[in-house]
């Protein structure tokens, strides 16, 4: 607290008048994670014109989005926490991976006309294609993490989108 009272140009005492444990400070960082990590990610419809070409580029950012040096802490920090705050824990994973996923099952739903169990099963399938073996490596500090904030512009240059492709490919049907 002392560190972060610092950084935050004001005094411990401050703090935890906002806070009252380190405990509920945490919880409001992850739920400001939480809607900057999502504001950010935004919805498959809104990366490109073609039907497929919008959900390869979707799980490119998500996975881009992951590789970020910052993003990769704050997972190893909710593993490392999930034992004494399972619900900072549990939140996190909702609002980075489980939002990720039902933003990508509802818009395949939408766009291929799929049932929400399928639609569920196929965003899984996908996210999953893509999040390993690049993010796993990441998360355990064997693989390369971005150190600059990534930007939708630079997706292609900071992922392989040629594995995303061939698994979107191989997953969908054409759209409707």
């Amino acid at each position: 607290m002392d560190a972060l009272a610092a950084r935050a140009s004001t005094s411990k005492r401050t703090l935890y008048a906002h806070f009252e444990s380190k405990d509920k400070l945490f919880l409001a960082v992850v739920d400001l994670v939480r809607d900057l990590y999502l504001d950010r990610l935004r919805t498959p419809g809104e990366y490109a014109d073609d039907d497929t070409e919008e959900v390869v580029l979707y799980c490119g950012r998500f996975l881009q989005m992951l590789l970020w040096e910052p993003t990769v802490r704050m997972c190893r920090l909710g593993i490392a926490e999930a034992e004494r705050l399972p619900e900072a824990s549990a939140r996190y994973y909702e609002a980075i991976f489980d939002s990720a996923h039902q933003r990508l099952a509802d818009h395949l739903g939408l766009r291929y006309g799929l049932p929400p169990a399928d639609s569920t099963r196929v965003a899984h399938d996908l996210i999953g294609r893509t999040l390993h073996p690049r993010f796993t490596r990441a998360l355990f500090g064997t693989g390369q993490l971005l150190t600059e904030r990534p930007e939708r512009e630079s997706i292609a240059t900071d992922v392989d989108l040629a594995p995303i492709r061939a698994a979107v490919a191989a997953a969908l049907p054409p759209a409707r």
